[in-house]
């Protein structure tokens, strides 16, 4: 049952394409502008003062994903290590007070 579980989860989280934005351009002044418009420098420049910032805006959703990837992951093993109850044994009943 565990291991169901576990595969079914690992299907789960690879098994979903990774969908990508289009390429972010900037213009001379730092503003972002559509790739192809006129005044728009290369796909992958950066303006000097957003140099020392993240340099790929993928890069943060891909840890972000990552991240939740892991938590989900982590819950759904805890879910898989919880002890079997099918409630035919006493002992799995609380006892009432009379």
């Amino acid at each position: 049952m565990r291991r169901r579980v576990l595969a079914i989860a690992a299907i789960w989280l690879f098994a979903a394409p990774h969908a990508s934005a289009a390429p972010a351009c900037w213009d001379r002044g730092g503003e972002p502008i559509r790739c192809g418009a006129p005044g728009a420098m290369p796909v992958g420049w950066t303006p000097p003062h957003q140099a020392a910032g993240p340099m790929d805006p993928a890069r943060d959703e891909l840890g972000n994903f990552l991240k939740a990837a892991c938590v989900i992951g982590v819950l759904l093993c805890l879910i898989a290590l919880l002890p079997e109850f099918d409630g035919t044994r006493n002992e799995d009943w609380e006892q009432k007070d009379k």
